[in-house]
């Protein structure tokens, strides 16, 4: 049930990306948090560069360590590209699927919406947001959350055909995971191979 919860734009700004959505105080102040943040230029080393990467990943997919290192064991039994894999396992988390189908604004209202009991797959609740979608699976909202302000405002005019992997039934308010998506299709700004390299060593 740990999750993150420090600020979150001292993050966004450590990796000069709104990774937690759109951030007003990013957009002001883009350059590392404290106090000698806008003049630092240190050199980081290729460990640094790897580690930083892991933590991005971490960060935007809302998962901490053990999470993270166990997802990344299963994609090293897996059969593919080990980092593609990776990514391929944090967008089938029931809680990145909420917020990719636009039910949420962002994952962390996502997750809260799973914890919550106001999301069903197949038609059955799942209230842990750390659970693997599988291809063909149906996730939707629950009959009675259907009228909450937060999903309908989430929805309202939200661009259902961005993520081919996903198909959108409007009159169910519901989203099918087709298929695992492509690495080309996943928009994260993230450089998995430093994160295989980062475990591999």
């Amino acid at each position: 049930m740990a999750r993150y919860t420090g600020p979150r734009t001292k993050i966004a700004r450590k990796f000069g990306e709104a990774i937690f959505g759109p951030d007003k105080v990013l957009t002001k102040k883009n350059y590392p948090p404290g106090q000698h943040g806008i003049n630092k230029r240190r050199k980081v080393s290729e460990y640094g560069v790897q580690l930083r990467e892991k933590q991005k990943a971490k960060y935007t997919y809302g998962v901490l360590e053990r999470q993270f290192r166990n997802l990344f064991e299963k994609a090293s039994r897996t059969k593919g590209v080990k980092g593609e894999v990776l990514l391929q396992l944090l967008e089938a988390r029931l809680d990145n699927i909420v917020f990719r189908l636009g039910i949420a604004p962002t994952r962390a209202a996502a997750r809260q919406l799973v914890l919550h009991r106001h999301i069903v797959v197949d038609g059955k609740v799942v209230n842990i947001p750390s659970y693997s979608v599988k291809p063909g699976q149906v996730v939707g909202v629950r009959e009675k959350a259907k009228s909450l302000e937060v999903i309908a405002d989430a929805l309202a005019g939200f661009n259902h055909s961005k993520y081919p992997w996903l198909e959108w039934d409007e009159s169910l308010k519901s989203g099918k995971l087709l298929h695992l998506p492509e690495r080309d299709d996943i928009p994260e700004n993230i450089k998995e191979q430093l994160i295989v390299e980062l475990y591999s060593k």
